[in-house]
């Protein structure tokens, strides 16, 4: 018996001191996701992608906000938000525990503000992301070589005011366009 508590002692712990000293964890441990708002546009891409709704986001048109949210009790950290976010606002961390006094305290919240539109003037979509949309065409549109720098200017002031525009102005304005066009091809026959 001696014998056996002494290669006890010789071999030592068999198992990690945790709670009483912090748990090493690999690089890839996937944790609690952490959200950045700064880089955030509030696509909604991680509200779809979240299998577990442990996501969401609300809008109020009255307000003209639009709210992020994260619920960490719902989180199963499967890291497809990390994957399909575009800004990598949303990135998994290796914290791991989550134990807290109030159930309140698992939610996280941003609130952006919705951009108006140009011509009717009520909130429709999240200024960042307009404004992210609005960066990304005009950085790919410098490909063409053949206008001038007033076409070029033109043409972004086009696009700018076109991304600018909510969906129920867009339709108004094609009907518009489909109205005239009509009206100019019976009018030449």
């Amino acid at each position: 018996m001696l014998k056996l508590l002494k290669e006890v002692f010789r071999q030592g712990d068999a198992t990690v001191k945790y709670p009483f000293a912090p748990y090493e964890v690999e690089k890839d441990f996937r944790g609690r996701p952490e959200h950045v708002a700064e880089n955030c546009i509030a696509c909604a891409a991680c509200t779809s992608a979240c299998p577990a709704n442990a996501l969401s986001m609300e809008t109020d048109l009255a307000a003209g906000t639009r709210t992020w949210s994260i619920s960490y009790g719902r989180c199963i950290f499967c890291a497809r938000c990390e994957e399909v976010c575009p800004t990598q606002a949303i990135r998994l961390t290796t914290d791991f525990e989550l134990a807290v006094a109030n159930k309140a305290d698992l939610t996280s919240q941003a609130v952006f503000k919705l951009a108006d539109c140009v011509c009717c003037g009520e909130p429709f979509a999240p200024a960042k992301e307009i404004a992210y949309v609005t960066a990304l065409i005009e950085a790919n549109s410098g490909t063409n070589g053949a206008s001038t720098g007033a076409e070029k200017s033109s043409e972004a002031e086009r696009r700018r005011r076109l991304l600018s525009t909510c969906p129920a102005c867009k339709r108004a304005n094609d009907l518009q366009q489909i109205a005239q066009i009509a009206h100019r091809q019976e009018k030449n026959r």
